[in-house]
């Protein structure tokens, strides 16, 4: 197949359709989709010309549970057309509005494409009928897949005028600032169109410019540059060409394919990237190497015990149930590892619990689809989220491509107070300036400072599996004598042969920007509903907060340091005569049937039991909105230790972020409080 025959992308672009303005005035949203033909027009002027007078206020964080709920993720075809932006806040979209609507182009404001790793976001987009996507900055891992679909993106809002005119856009004002791998594949019109040439032999990726091992470099000086611990571990792993990896030394903004140690999948997503990885490369295409690919049953294990009538009436229950079938049936046939159910009831593992527990190691390439991959970064590797296609395309090449990102850099200085958790730093971190301006978007999140060594493993990882909140393209922190002995003792591994893999940034290595930490000065947090972006200290609450629900569990809150803290909190509790409040539902759910062992072991069923908790096994559950602890009405008010709390990703109540002391502190209590009254 010659290069024009795969390269289908025309050099210019026309836009034929109307213009959707996702607006924060949701009747506006309203109107334009409900306007007549004859209306139309006149109103995209209306909205168009208060946009170039800056009175037309974009939705900002636009997560991808907003374009794609977790419900409609369990289609993975055209269908996913019919519900685009189903979960806009206040309901202001419905099936089917803009795949008639006859949209082209819709505009939104900052982080659009915030949250999860869903690739179903900017299909359903792109199944809708749309052809650009234009905001005021765009997420990585959803720029990335959009890039890997076929669909345009852009953040310069000089287009639309241009566009409402009728011009035709030049293909290469959409590669502008990209790398070279993402200019051709955005110019070869997706990820599989792209590789199909690269594997032909067609295209080549760019060379680095810094060198291969033996020396040979365009610049000595550059081959020598100082390197942070990920663009180390960048370098070890650059393809060169078949049986050659590793190069001398990368920079922020190279471009290049790095081969994945680890590759894993769940059933939301396994399904689609089996059902791309045949379609590119035929029914019986073999994933290579299925030893270092691995797949998971952790998201939708309790979602019968959740799914509202309405889904059932749709029959998603048995479309649900049904990923799961495929996925095992792929696995089986591809002779890779499946984490599955458990006797017990729920999963074996959520796969970021897993990965840590059973699975990455120092110095690895860590790639899975979902966002909070990034986890397995406490271990000193570099772990990030992909999408569908680009899961699809590393099965079979055993690599992904990589721009090498920018480091920021976070050092914790002091000690951080007994009354605060990790997650505190992190609400913390989240609610600066730098993330709320998106400026962490697509940066590595590094984290240091002397207090670390006083940290639990899974404390460190919650920095790690939470720097994807701002943006970022993942966190890490280097690995220590603290870290191998966490592996010796999970795993039963030779030190030595852990230790090899161990990377250190270099004293000199560049960061883009670099940040102190006072932890002395960090107070029990809170991120208000919306956004973990929205932190402030519980102290600064406005008014009084009642709950209804705490929920502790998650791949954030679900380890064996939060179990620890739970029950100091709960214990502390019951030696004062109290339970769980009247009319509170406190759920606590394991991240892995190790971590319940864990706790069995300690003794803390009995005091989660008697304190009233209700103990959950395994999954995702209530952080995607697919098991107990997700809310069921608005008028919900839950405090929860997961991670994210974007609009209607668990349920339709008001969901506020804490750390764990917080939330079983404020289950006692009945509202959200600090909890240093618990932990005397």
């Amino acid at each position: 197949m010659s290069t024009d025959a795969i390269n289908a992308r025309p050099k210019v672009v026309k836009f034929n359709g109307r213009m959707l303005f996702l607006t924060e005035d949701t009747s506006l949203i309203r109107r334009q989709l409900e306007a007549p033909a004859e209306e139309a027009r006149a109103l995209e002027d209306e909205l168009a010309q208060r946009l170039l007078n800056d009175d037309l206020p974009l939705v900002n964080n636009i997560s991808t549970d907003e374009i794609t709920p977790g419900w409609v993720c369990f289609y993975y075809d055209e269908t996913l057309g019919q519900y685009v932006y189903v979960g806009m806040r206040e309901g202001s979209v419905k099936k089917d509005e803009v795949k008639q609507g006859g949209f082209a182009v819709v505009v939104s404001g900052l982080s659009k494409g915030c949250g999860s790793s869903r690739e179903t976001a900017p299909y359903a987009e792109k199944w809708a009928g749309i052809q650009l996507v234009i905001a005021r900055s765009i997420e990585k891992i959803y720029g990335q897949n959009s890039q890997n679909i076929g669909l345009l993106t852009s953040t310069d809002f000089g287009l639309i005028e241009r566009i409402r005119q009728g011009e035709e856009i030049q293909l290469a004002e959409f590669t502008n600032g990209l790398d070279p791998i993402a200019q051709s594949i955005v110019e070869h019109g997706g990820l599989f169109n792209y590789n199909k040439a690269r594997l032909a032999g067609e295209i080549s990726p760019p060379i680095i410019e810094l060198g291969l091992p033996d020396g040979r470099a365009s610049d000595t000086s550059l081959k020598q540059r100082p390197m942070n611990i990920v663009e180390k571990i960048i370098a070890r792993h650059a393809f060169v060409k078949a049986g050659q990896i590793g190069v001398a030394a990368v920079k922020p903004g190279d471009a290049l394919f790095a081969v994945a140690d680890v590759r894993f999948s769940h059933e939301y997503v396994t399904p689609m990237a089996e059902s791309l990885f045949k379609q590119a490369l035929g029914s019986n295409a073999r994933v290579t190497e299925p030893q270092s690919v691995f797949a998971f049953r952790d998201h939708l294990t309790f979602l019968s015990k959740v799914m509202s009538p309405k889904h059932r009436e749709m029959g998603l229950l048995e479309k649900a149930d049904g990923l799961a079938t495929t996925q095992e049936s792929f696995t089986k046939a591809q002779g890779i590892k499946l984490y599955g159910g458990n006797a017990e009831h729920g999963s074996e593992a959520i796969c970021h619990n897993a990965v840590v527990e059973d699975l990455a190691l120092p110095g690895q390439i860590v790639i899975g689809t979902d966002s909070h991959t990034c986890m397995a970064g406490v271990l000193g590797c570099f772990a990030f989220g992909v999408g569908s296609t680009d899961m699809a395309n590393a099965w079979y090449t055993k690599d992904i491509r990589i721009r090498v990102p920018e480091t920021v850099r976070y050092v914790l200085k002091g000690t951080k107070r007994a009354d605060v958790a990790a997650k505190d730093v992190m609400l913390y971190i989240l609610a600066s300036d730098y993330m709320k301006t998106s400026k962490g978007i697509g940066k590595v999140l590094e984290f240091a400072g002397e207090d670390l060594q006083n940290w639990a493993m899974d404390e460190r990882a919650t920095l790690t599996n939470m720097s994807v909140e701002a943006g970022g393209f993942t966190g890490i922190i280097e690995p220590d004598e603290f870290t191998l002995d966490y592996i010796v003792k999970m795993r039963g591994l030779d030190p030595e042969e852990v230790r090899k893999g161990f990377i250190y940034s270099d004293t000199d290595a560049e960061y883009a920007a670099t940040f102190e930490i006072d932890l002395d000065e960090v107070r029990p947090m809170v991120a208000l509903p919306g956004d973990p972006r929205n932190g402030i200290p519980i102290d600064e609450l406005p008014q009084e907060v009642r709950i209804d629900a705490a929920y502790g569990g998650s791949c954030t809150g679900g380890k064996m340091a939060d179990m620890d803290m739970y029950a100091t909190v709960l214990k502390n509790a019951l030696s004062r005569g109290k339970r769980v409040a009247p009319g509170v539902h406190l759920y606590l759910q394991f991240g892995s049937q190790k971590i319940k062992q864990y706790a069995r072991e300690k003794g803390y069923i009995e005091i989660f039991t008697e304190a009233g908790a209700e103990l959950i096994d395994p999954s995702c559950g209530a952080c995607i909105n697919a098991g107990p602890g997700a809310s069921q009405t608005a008028e919900t008010v839950t405090v929860s230790a997961q991670n994210r709390n974007f609009p209607g990703r668990s349920g339709p109540g008001k969901l506020y972020l804490a750390s764990p002391y917080v939330v079983a502190a404020s289950a006692i209590a009945g509202k959200i409080i600090e909890p240093d009254e618990f932990l005397d």
